[in-house]
């Protein structure tokens, strides 16, 4: 019979060599996920709010990832310019649009394509010219709250007009 140390020691082992191969697996299938080094086409969009966007977010078509956000800047305009490169295997037409979304109410930003019905499709540098903006959250929910006020306003206005 196995003493109780050596026990102990062989299933903290068997523990340590778990956890290790658990954290093989998924640094593997993260390194799997996005694009490969060479098969990336580099494109541009640009933005009037990128809010919570950030390098290396996901970039999405049917809801599948295809890319990630590579760099962001801002021209001379003012805009924000995101790179973002996606497996050359997806041909995207040139009128692809391009949008920011939110996973869920508060998660993270990525961006969407939307893919055109041009034959001709986008090459490494080029830009896709048709974009949405993110939604701020805290924007949508003052534009909510200032509407439930005008409305509850309205209610008021209209039981003070009847009971006179």
């Amino acid at each position: 019979m196995m003493s109780r140390e050596i026990r102990e020691i062989v299933i903290g082992a068997v523990t340590i060599s778990a956890l290790l191969l658990i954290l093989v697996f998924m640094n593997a299938r993260h390194d799997l996920s996005g694009p490969a080094t060479g098969n990336a086409l580099s494109l541009v969009g640009k933005f009037n709010k990128v809010d919570g966007l950030v390098e290396g977010s996901e970039v999405r078509l049917g809801g599948i990832k295809i890319g990630q956000v590579s760099d962001m800047a801002l021209d001379s305009a003012y805009r924000a310019v995101v790179t973002f490169n996606v497996d050359t295997v997806v041909g995207l037409p040139l009128d692809t649009s391009a949008a920011i979304h939110t996973d869920g109410l508060f998660g993270s930003k990525f961006v969407v394509l939307e893919p055109g019905a041009e034959e001709a499709v986008l090459k490494s540098g080029d830009e896709i010219t048709l974009t949405q903006d993110a939604v701020v959250v805290s924007d949508l929910l003052e534009l909510i709250i200032s509407e439930g006020k005008v409305a509850q306003a309205k209610a008021k206005s209209g039981a003070k007009s009847k009971s006179e």
